[in-house]
């Protein structure tokens, strides 16, 4: 059975800075895209960043230049580093692994972690 857990969110003031986590745990061969999304009250659910098995790095307009997405494969985590944050990144942020358990993929998500940014 495979877990993905998200940390790391929490309230902090705009122009703050907050590094979330997600691990994935269980059996499975191997892990492939990982995506972080996040969906703000009355919003859709939307990209946030990407990251694929070579590591290249996908971002949303609204956050380039400001979040990192990063990968650490011995540890089944990745990370998203979010600096100078505005009111308008508060929202539940999730993230979605892409596994191999036996031979084909499959996405799993986290329940979720909310991000609060005071103006």
């Amino acid at each position: 059975q495979v877990q993905v857990v998200e940390s790391g969110g929490g309230l902090v003031q705009a122009g703050g800075s907050l590094r979330l986590s997600c691990a994935a745990s269980g059996t499975f061969s191997s892990i492939l895209d990982i995506v972080w999304y996040r969906q703000a009250p009355g919003k859709q659910r939307e990209l946030v960043a990407g990251i694929d098995t070579g590591g290249k790095t996908n971002y949303a307009d609204s956050v380039k230049g400001r979040f990192t997405i990063s990968r650490d494969n011995a540890k089944n985590t990745v990370y998203l580093q979010m600096n100078s944050l505005k009111p308008e990144d508060t929202a539940v942020y999730y993230c979605r692994h892409t596994i191999v358990v036996l031979t084909l993929p499959d996405d799993y998500w986290g329940q979720g972690t909310q991000v609060t940014v005071s103006s």
